[in-house]
């Protein structure tokens, strides 16, 4: 079995987008979790932008590691403390043949945080800046104070085109009409629940891909996902289940390749709604929202064994979170550890609280999204339970849930009162869960655009945007490291744990794990 971790990976040299597998034939993935647009700004989540990745392309690139490296920006630098220099690069044409310039990353920007009916936008990494075109291959980017951030905001946003996709709805790009990118293949087909089918792109500006056509599909179901890697249907999947790791292993047509991610999974808590409607009293009737309370919101983070979740629900492939990125990523803190598992602590805190004789509660989740999704959700109700807080447990597809999720009411808020979420940092840096997680909703500063809890707390909120104003970095470090601390202390958020991530290919295939988690035809090597 091939445990391939990041380190191994570089040392085999630099994922470049031109190359792939030395095979002009077809490439198949089965994928744990479907991908919902071909709209590369609709939703902000992984399985999408992993895919997407494929068609458009980014002004800058991230490895395996999240590294930067030029992408259709040659360079970009500061040239005043609230400007931004971005020189593109020429000589770049978009699936119709028309040239890539200036204008489409204007246009980019500018509809990337403005798509209806978004689940997650993406205004966290585009609100705050405004794009200026100073000639067809150079453009500014201004902020209003200092942001030394840019090139990791700048790496998660698509680049569409000016003429065809800035104007376009996202029903045009699910029908390919605007899926029109620069990037190393072109839309083929999309047929929801069933597959993308993607074709190389035979002028790609670094070399065209060795796979002629790649063919994603979504496969839900662990049993049926191995089974089609078995049986040849597929030659990669993502998301090898848990429980099959040890099998697998043993297996000769069969090999395994895993990595750390930089995935929190976490609950989110209710804490803007006098009446939570999740929420009741143990005769069913209303009461005040009990996760308005910080000693509840600790003591349900005292009910969790995060090391029983790693160990039973995890098979020993993941790691117990005590914060939101794991120990390596910038801006996280040496301070915090994973909660002790107090299961009487969390019965004392309940009672100061007064909510001795415990309360009712959902947990909601996705049931098709992260690994072992429903199953944490139904570990964490039945940990819940014998504290006193008497738990139902509801999962349903990620296509409903996300939406719920995020704005189920006529007013836009959250419809769920306690949720299962993950999340990953586009960025790869703690500013990117700080930003979108934990600050105060606003949307038009693009903050807390995944803030399903809506957690507000104004002195978290002041230091998260220093940090995000802080040019020198072991100050931006100090500063999101003690905003997750303070976080943590008021407990806007429970992780539970981080992803560690185990890909399936083919005898003959490698896959180079991702710490973003993505599934790309450019990790895929020939053995």
């Amino acid at each position: 079995m091939k445990f391939s971790t990041i380190l191994l990976a570089l040392a085999g040299g630099a994922i470049t987008f031109g190359s792939s597998p030395a095979s002009a034939e077809k490439l198949t993935f089965g994928l744990a979790s479907e991908t919902t647009s071909m709209d590369p700004y609709f939703h902000n989540v992984g399985p999408n932008n992993a895919l997407l990745l494929h068609i458009y392309d980014r002004l800058i690139r991230q490895d395996e590691r999240q590294q930067l490296s030029p992408g259709l920006a040659l360079s970009w630098k500061p040239i005043d403390d609230l400007t931004w220099e971005f020189k593109l690069r020429e000589g770049v044409k978009f699936h119709d043949g028309t040239d890539f310039n200036a204008d489409d990353v204007v246009c980019s920007f500018e509809r990337a945080p403005n798509v209806p009916d978004s689940p997650s936008s993406f205004a966290t990494y585009v609100k705050g800046k405004s794009v200026v075109k100073v000639d067809d291959y150079t453009v500014h980017f201004k902020t209003e104070t200092p942001y030394p951030l840019m090139g990791n905001d700048v790496s998660t946003v698509a680049i569409v085109s000016d003429s065809v996709g800035c104007g376009a709805a996202t029903a045009d790009y699910n029908s390919g009409a605007a899926a029109i990118g620069t990037g190393p293949f072109m839309f083929g087909s999309y047929t929801p629940g069933e597959s993308v089918v993607l074709k190389k792109n035979p002028n790609y500006w670094d070399g065209a891909a060795e796979w002629d056509q790649v063919e994603f599909r979504p496969i839900a179901s662990n049993p049926s996902r191995v089974a089609a890697l078995l049986a040849g249907d597929v030659d990669v999947i993502s998301g090898v289940p848990t429980t099959d790791i040890v099998t697998l292993r043993n297996n000769d047509a069969v090999e395994l390749h895993q990595g750390p991610s930089n995935r929190v999974i976490y609950l989110h808590l209710d804490q803007f709604r006098e009446n939570s409607p999740f929420i009741k009293a143990l005769d069913g009737s209303d009461i005040k929202n009990p996760l308005l309370d910080v000693r509840v919101r600790k003591a349900i983070s005292k009910a969790i064994n995060r090391d029983a979740i790693v160990e039973h629900v995890m098979e020993g492939v993941a790691i117990p979170a005590g914060q939101l990125m794991p120990s390596g990523f910038f801006g996280v803190s040496e301070n915090l550890q994973p909660e002790t598992y107090d299961p009487d602590g969390a019965k004392a805190l309940l009672a100061e609280a007064g909510y001795g004789d415990g309360f009712q509660m959902t947990i909601h989740g996705p049931n098709d999204r992260y690994i072992n999704d429903a199953k944490i959700a139904e570990a964490i109700g039945q940990m819940l339970t014998r504290v006193g807080i008497q738990m139902s447990v509801e999962t349903m597809p990620r296509s409903v849930y996300f939406k719920r999720a995020s704005s189920g009411s006529p007013e836009g808020t959250p419809e769920f009162s306690f949720i299962l979420v993950g999340w990953g940092a586009g960025s790869g840096e703690a500013s990117s869960p700080l930003k979108s997680l934990i600050h105060t909703f606003d949307k038009e500063k693009g903050f807390g655009s995944s803030n399903r809890g809506r957690h507000s707390d104004a002195a978290i909120d002041a230091v998260i945007e220093e940090a995000l104003a802080t040019v020198d970095d072991a100050k931006r470090q100090d500063l999101l490291a003690k905003a997750t601390e303070m976080a943590m202390e008021t407990q806007a958020i429970i992780p539970t744990h981080f992803q560690v991530n185990t890909w399936g290919t083919r005898k003959g295939l490698s896959y180079i794990p991702r710490t973003d988690e993505y599934t790309v035809v450019m990790s895929v090597k020939k053995d």
